[in-house]
């Protein structure tokens, strides 16, 4: 139990010296040119233009659908199985919507 273990480090053979210049001088570019764009893209981003649109197509793809079915008189396997999928993927759309949000940096 008394055995000494001896750890040996291993020393540098070579020292570097390294000299770093960095400019940090500011340059004027002008004017952006894509300023306008890039503030109509985050408007858009903000009002949620394209997922707002979406549910809507989706919700008069819906009712559409849920119309037709009712106005079967028997309706078979395969309509009930579409109509099942069609309903079933607006919960995913809603919960889509309603999870993803614009967060504050």
């Amino acid at each position: 139990m008394g055995d000494n273990i001896e750890t040996k480090v291993a020393e540098p053979k070579q020292k570097i010296s390294v000299d770093l210049e960095v400019d940090t001088s500011i340059k004027d570019l002008g004017i952006n040119p894509y300023a306008k764009l890039i503030h109509m893209a985050r408007a858009v981003d903000a009002w949620r233009i394209f997922p707002r649109l979406f549910l809507t197509v989706y919700i008069v793809l819906l009712y559409k659908c849920v119309i037709w079915y009712m106005e079967l008189s028997s309706p078979t396997m395969e309509q009930s199985g579409l109509i099942s999928i069609v309903v079933g993927a607006g919960a995913a759309w809603f919960g889509l919507y309603t999870g993803t949000s614009k967060s504050k940096k």
